[in-house]
């Protein structure tokens, strides 16, 4: 068996169909929303959590899209981060490279920024301080909720500005000081308009790529700064090492088990069927041919590789992928995972040996434990994770064999809204009963001011973190499961959890009673008992397998 055979693929290859939650998650990183939206995405076991950083510099609050791609960025590839939980069938690189991408369009657009901050603000920053002071204020008042605060903050940006035009015509000043002051009045606005047409380019570009990805994918993530050129070029190879290791660790063979939660990234386990009987020689003279868990579950293994294979042309199973698990316990509430190490794990892989090993030995007591797996990653478009685990056990004379069904439903909606162009319903001029729709700007004059203000500390993201605000992700993280739903609220997908289970089981307990006949062990009981649970099977339902009513 070939090592590439024992651990098979796990994530889509080039060209598969089933991409749509790998772009619907990358789409976030182009999103011009608020941040607080990510709440809307939250699940049963998955809540995350919104930091508004201070009350006093809203100014500085970051919109999902800038909060989500640093997020995920700082949590995928930091220095020093926790280890993650993997994300079948689907590319956490290519989100990972979108927001990177994303990232890399702000940056551009805040260098033009800053540069206008230079040179009309910094220069008059009297101005700039009096006119962000009372867009400050604006943006507190109609954040306030109620519509007599809001008026008085538009109120107050009127009276400003009448203010000011008095001051222009009737300057007090004169000479130098008069010309300076002049400045301090009219440039910081001009700064504004001009930072407004490049904050509306910016913004075109990025629904762009947010519609695109949506639409079928055919957007892709400029990251030139992941490619070093020269070998000086440290943090470009530093970047590339963690998109490469990234790469590795959702390769890896290692999973959790998180109590109800289920398998994390593979969802809870809805089903659970049991064979357990007594090994009885067929021959209580010559006794049984010795055997091991590995044999039975290698047989397994074979069955199941052929499981899309039948006579009947009417369709049936896709190939699956049949894959040797190492399974570890962690608390339901756990924050964290830490995967195997030492000389038996290799690249983020428990080496086959160790997993042979674990296999036969570790059915008792603390450790590790060994699933043999039957997953369709990509059903529904990549909607829906199914997965079928395995595991057999021999305890003194009694052989058990276990198949468990586990299923991961769709991302959640909010990552598939499109763009929608900003709109207002008016009242018409002249048939003032009727109304008509009007489009608004890409880009608020609250939003440029925004956008410049934070451009001018983007150059120290933890400052702007701690005046403005980020997200914090769910944990232990996994793009996939972070924000998946329960698939059972779609019949035909719950329809083809329910239909997987009877022809996995009854091809399980076929390898294993093949194995036992030619070990010379009487199969009589494991063949009425395997009758019986091929007959359960048949009226299955979904059930929250993992809560024991104890």
């Amino acid at each position: 068996m070939s090592f590439e055979d024992f651990f098979g693929p796990q994530v889509p290859r080039p060209g598969s169909d089933a991409q749509a939650p790998t772009f619907a998650l990358a789409s976030a990183a182009y999103r011009d929303t608020p941040m607080e939206e990510i709440k809307k995405a939250d699940n049963e076991w998955h809540q995350s959590s919104v930091n508004e950083g201070r009350k006093w510099a809203k100014i500085f609050r970051p919109n999902f899209g800038e909060a989500y791609s640093q997020a995920v960025i700082d949590r995928m590839l930091g220095v020093g981060r926790k280890p993650l939980i993997q994300s079948f069938g689907f590319e956490p690189q290519v989100v990972v490279e979108h927001c990177l991408a994303a990232n890399r369009v702000r940056r551009e657009r805040d260098k033009k920024l800053t540069a206008l901050m230079l040179l009309c603000g910094v220069l008059f920053l009297p101005g700039l301080v009096v006119w962000l002071l009372v867009f400050q204020l604006r943006a507190t008042m109609l954040k306030n909720g109620n519509k007599r605060v809001s008026g008085l903050g538009t109120g107050l940006l009127v009276v400003v500005g009448v203010a000011a035009v008095i001051l222009l015509i009737r300057m007090p000043f004169t000479g130098l000081l008069g010309w300076y002051v002049r400045g301090c009045i009219v440039l910081p606005v001009a700064g504004w308009y001009l930072a407004k047409r490049i904050c509306e380019n910016t913004a075109k570009d990025l629904r762009e790529n947010w519609g695109g990805l949506l639409s079928g994918g055919s957007v892709g993530a400029k990251i030139p700064e992941a490619v070093p050129t020269s070998p000086d070029q440290a943090a470009a190879e530093q970047l590339r090492q963690s998109l490469a290791r990234l790469s590795a660790e959702q390769q890896s063979n290692s999973v959790f088990y998180a109590g109800p939660r289920g398998i994390l990234g593979m969802g809870t386990r809805w089903g659970a069927w049991h064979l357990a009987e007594e090994l009885v020689p067929l021959d209580p003279v010559k006794g049984i041919h010795e055997f091991r868990s590995w044999t039975v579950v290698r047989a397994i293994h074979d069955e199941l590789s052929v499981l899309h294979r039948q006579h009947l042309k009417t369709g049936g199973f896709p190939e699956p992928q049949v894959r040797h698990w190492i399974v570890t316990h962690v608390g339901e509430g756990a924050k964290s995972v830490s995967r195997p190490e030492g000389t038996d794990v290799e690249a983020y892989q428990v080496k086959p040996r160790a997993v042979e090993d674990i296999c036969n030995n570790q059915q008792f007591n603390s450790g590790e434990r060994h699933y043999l797996g039957v997953q369709w990653p990509n059903l529904w478009n990549g909607d829906l994770v199914l997965t079928m685990m395995i595991t057999v056990t021999v305890l003194k004379e009694t052989l058990r064999i276990e198949v468990t069904g586990h299923a991961l439903g769709p991302v959640n909606g909010l990552f598939g809204g499109k763009p929608e162009a900003p709109t207002r319903k008016v009242a018409k001029t002249v048939r003032f009963w009727e109304t008509r729709t009007i489009k608004l700007p890409l880009v608020t004059p609250d939003e440029v001011v925004r956008l410049a203000a934070r451009a001018a500390i983007g150059w120290y993201p933890p400052l702007l973190k701690w005046l403005g605000g980020s997200i914090g992700l769910p944990e232990p993280f996994g793009l996939r499961h972070a924000w998946a739903d329960q698939p059972w609220k779609h019949r035909f997908m719950a329809d083809d959890a329910l239909r997987a289970a009877t022809p996995i089981l009854r091809a399980v307990h076929r390898a294993a009673l093949r194995v036992l006949k030619e070990h010379d062990v009487d199969i009589e009981k494991f063949s009425s008992r395997a009758s019986a649970l091929s007959g359960s099977v048949q009226d299955i339902s979904p059930k929250k397998a993992d809560s024991y009513d104890a």
